[in-house]
């Protein structure tokens, strides 16, 4: 399967356009919940894609106005290479969101979902068994938790999930940064701290998120309630087995829009799968 089948066409994209300012990119990220924006060029022969402008780089450089300054050239991919190729790329790089380029031209984003949903699709192959792809290191939270200190425990651990545990040790429900998220709010007129990012920017999302690697959690100008894990995780929780394929965990991602599932050896929580580690099955 080539990118060109399962990439974002150029026609649905958000961009930005050099010359141009911080608050160009702020619009169009708070407005679509990217992570990131290409940025394009307009010249004599047309357009020129130029590179990204993520969150990241808006918190890190606060003070930056000029676009161009705020700019990260990225390794891009063509319409015509195989998608197992950019998976792989994917993986090295660690990019979520990768361009692709034709003649110096903008044509289309191929992302991780894109991937999965390739696989779910039976357009790639997934063929390949989920218990080997799967992390056997799993981030946890205890469902008793205030979520004030199990999001310090996403953030000191770098993840964006824990699964939550009950007074057994029985598997209950998963936390997330969107969890999070949806019950946080700004405190009132407390000053930005840490790498949140310049006063002008201050709707609650931009200035109480914090880069953590490629995810983004509260800050502490960000107010969450004094309410345990239980009160605001994920229940229901989706789980696989080691049999099942990536094919079959794929579907999964993409109908229940989730990232990660819990791998179970019956009742036993065993390893995680996450969006990322499908992709080694191509």
């Amino acid at each position: 399967m080539k990118v060109a089948d399962a990439m974002t066409p150029r026609e649905s994209l958000v961009t930005a356009t050099v010359p141009g300012t911080r608050e160009d990119v702020l619009d169009r990220l708070q407005d679509n919940e990217f992570s990131s924006v290409p940025v394009v060029k307009e010249t004599d022969d047309g357009e020129e894609f130029r590179g990204l402008v993520s969150r990241e780089q808006l918190i890190d450089q606060p003070d930056e106005d000029q676009l161009a300054l705020l700019v990260v050239e990225v390794e891009p991919v063509t319409s015509a290479d195989d998608l197992a190729a950019v998976a792989e790329l994917i993986r090295e790089k660690g990019q979520r969101r990768v361009p692709v380029v034709d003649d110096g031209a903008l044509v289309g984003i191929v992302t991780i979902t894109d991937v999965v949903r390739a696989m779910a699709n039976g357009d790639v192959d997934g063929d390949s068994e989920v218990g080997p792809l799967a992390k056997t290191a799993v981030n946890c939270v205890y469902q008793e938790t205030p979520i004030t200190v199990a999001e310090r425990e996403l953030a000191y651990a770098q993840e964006a999930y824990g699964v939550v545990l009950d007074d057994e040790g029985t598997s209950v429900g998963m936390l997330t940064e969107v969890d999070l998220l949806d019950v946080a709010r700004i405190v009132e007129g407390e000053e930005s701290t840490g790498d949140s990012i310049a006063d002008e920017d201050d709707d609650w999302k931009w200035e109480g998120i914090k880069a953590i690697g490629s995810r983004y959690l509260p800050t502490r100008n960000v107010e969450l309630p004094a309410v345990p894990v239980s009160e605001v995780m994920t229940d229901g929780l989706v789980t696989v087995s080691r049999t099942k394929t990536a094919t079959e965990a794929a579907q999964l991602m993409i109908s229940k829009d989730i990232e990660q599932i819990p791998l179970m050896n019956g009742d036993e929580l065993v390893g995680i799968l996450r969006d990322t580690d499908l992709l080694e099955a191509l």
